[in-house]
């Protein structure tokens, strides 16, 4: 079994020394309650949870699988995996972060964050389930109608029933405007949904008695391409609209995916056929509902990976710590022993920093932007919330590309700091690896996070997010540039914020001469902007070490990991600006 602890003292670091965050909830309107006593009460209880229930169950969900059965069109979750839902929702973990007005918690976005780190680090296939639920509770606050709130999202809060995002289907991937899903007008409010989803996450499962699929289709008079969506809501058992439940509804799953991980997670092929539902919102105006889920989720995929990249960290530096081989290549570290352990060699060190570093400087940059939701959710300020705003939505496209490429990287170089044993099965290594490669895939591919940060929130948008990000390292710098610790760190910041400034105005006069100037840049743009995000967030970890409540050998390893990150990450920028700087020329046709 690998082994997990929540890293309690590095959240708090972040939470509270380097981003304030205790602070800056206090001060916005109605978080005077939301205090550190609080917060740490939440930490605790969910690092026993996830540590002593989930944790042991995450190679038996890959062992085990889902097991569909094709006669009840039913799906049976691995040992283990009902009862700790159950124990999950009599805990109150569903309504963490949710409305009271709907029995949620009414806790900010950024302390779900922290929760759901680790919920997904200790069981990431068991972490989809109530994921999904919270992207259909975000779509059906937004635009839901009241009723459809009373019945449909005080029971998803509680956790009596669970949700799902049905978007995707065999000929309409990230093209939603190809989607042939029908919705013909039935009795009453009521539609008749009838089309194939597929991909879709809990879409069967033995959790809970009801299933709320939110569901993307056309109505017949619905115009062409993505403007004539519309979204509704398709239950697995009919709901009135008192809340009674009826009878099973016209949807079920035709099969479960076999997948190269997550197999604790249930991947269904979903088909309605007449199902009953109700509209969401406004006719054609689905899109607009699927992009609140969307957003949340892709935020939330992000934390996926960091969490991997946590997990597979802690594994590989007890190995590292204990395995013998070699010696030192300066003479015997351990004389009394046959051998050095492996975490001498520079190598090795390399391979570990590289995760440290992405953990977490990617659990600062996580927190960080989902301050910036609770910003533009609760203040009053206007302006400080359209700012807040811009910037998350900035920060979401690199949030979510970033930690996951990221995430793939470390649970290989976790791998291959056990050599072959990373590639058995009973050390866990090898699911590690297999689990990262999907974060990459789903909520939109690293190549759609590319275009929609390069095409909309800079082009279309003009790099409103950009400039507060800009500004606010900018800020940063100038207030620490005299200080000795820092000077190896704001100086480079300096620059390259400077040169992505410079060159973000490059890029906007090429793509007026020819747009296809963006789709040749984007994904290198996407990671040249990740890595200086991810310098700021390390040089800022490092000021605020003073007066953090971490110990000298933390401080240290901070400081230590900070300088590696500059010295060894931070580099790879350079070449993700030459490459952007070749331009389409760079990348011929293709026959």
């Amino acid at each position: 079994m690998t082994l997990y602890t929540a890293p309690l003292d590095d959240m708090r670091f972040v939470f509270y020394d380097l981003l304030g965050g205790d602070a800056r909830l206090a001060a916005l309107p109605g978080g005077e309650a939301i205090g550190r006593e609080l917060i740490d009460a939440v930490l605790n209880e969910a690092a026993r949870f996830n540590e002593q229930v989930l944790a042991p169950l995450n190679q038996v969900g890959d062992q085990q699988g889902c097991r569909y059965d094709k006669d009840t069109a039913s799906v049976t979750t691995p040992e283990g995996f009902r009862q700790a839902y159950a124990q999950f929702v009599e805990s109150g973990w569903t309504g963490l972060t949710a409305p009271e007005a709907y029995g949620g918690q009414g806790l900010p976005h950024s302390v779900g964050v922290l929760v759901k780190e680790m919920i997904d680090a200790a069981n990431l296939a068991w972490g989809t389930y109530p994921l999904l639920s919270q992207g259909a509770i975000d779509a059906l606050l937004a635009h839901g109608e009241e009723w459809q709130r009373e019945v449909f999202l005080k029971a998803l809060v509680e956790g009596r029933w669970t949700g799902t995002m049905c978007l995707t289907e065999p000929q309409a991937g990230t093209d939603l405007g190809l989607l042939k899903t029908r919705a013909e007008p039935a009795d009453g409010d009521t539609y008749r949904i009838t089309g194939t989803k597929i991909f879709i996450t809990a879409g069967e499962h033995d959790f809970t008695d009801n299933i709320v699929h939110l569901v993307l289709a056309r109505l017949p008079d619905a115009p062409p391409g993505s403007r004539g969506i519309s979204m509704f809501i398709v239950p697995k058992f009919k709901v009135a609209r008192d809340g009674s439940m009826g009878e099973r509804n016209a949807v079920a799953a035709g099969a479960i995916e076999h997948k190269m991980g997550l197999k604790g997670s249930a991947t269904c092929v979903m088909n309605f056929d007449g199902a009953e539902g109700y509209l969401i919102g406004q006719p054609h105006k689905g899109l607009m509902a699927m992009f609140t889920m969307m957003n949340a989720a892709r935020l939330a995929v992000g934390v996926q990976g960091l969490a991997l990249t946590e997990r597979a960290l802690q594994n590989s530096l007890a190995y590292c710590r204990e395995r013998l081989q070699m010696r030192a290549l300066s003479g015997p570290v351990e004389p009394d022993k046959p051998a050095d352990p492996i975490i001498v060699h520079p190598d090795v060190r390399r391979m570990l920093l590289t995760q440290r570093a992405f953990a977490e400087g990617g659990r600062a940059l996580a927190l960080h932007a989902a301050l910036q939701a609770d910003i533009a959710e609760r203040t009053a300020d206007e302006a400080e919330r359209k700012r807040a705003r811009e910037s998350l939505e900035f920060l979401i496209p690199i949030c979510k590309a970033l930690l996951t490429e990221s995430a793939v990287e470390c649970t290989y170089h976790a791998l291959q700091t056990f050599g072959g044993h990373g590639y058995i099965v009973e050390h866990g290594m090898e699911q590690f690896a297999r689990d990262a490669r999907i974060t990459t895939l789903y909520e939109g591919t690293t190549g759609i996070q590319a275009l929609d940060l390069l095409g909309r929130k800079v082009m279309q948008l003009k790099g409103a997010g950009l400039m507060h990000v800009l500004e606010d390292i900018a800020g940063f710098c100038q207030a620490h540039a005299e200080e000795e610790a820092l000077g190896a760190l704001v100086g480079p910041l300096a620059v390259h914020a400077k040169t992505w400034s410079d060159m973000t105005q490059e890029l906007g006069k090429r793509a007026m001469g020819n747009p296809d100037e963006v789709g040749a840049a984007a994904t290198d743009y996407l990671f040249y902007s990740g890595y200086i995000v991810l310098a700021w967030m390390w040089a800022r970890s490092v000021a605020a070490l003073g007066d953090s409540s971490l110990g000298e050998p933390a401080r240290q390893a901070k400081r230590d990991t900070a300088h590696f990150y500059f010295q060894r990450i931070l580099p790879r920028a350079h070449a993700h600006l030459a490459a952007i700087r070749s331009g389409l020329d760079g990348i011929p046709r293709v026959d």
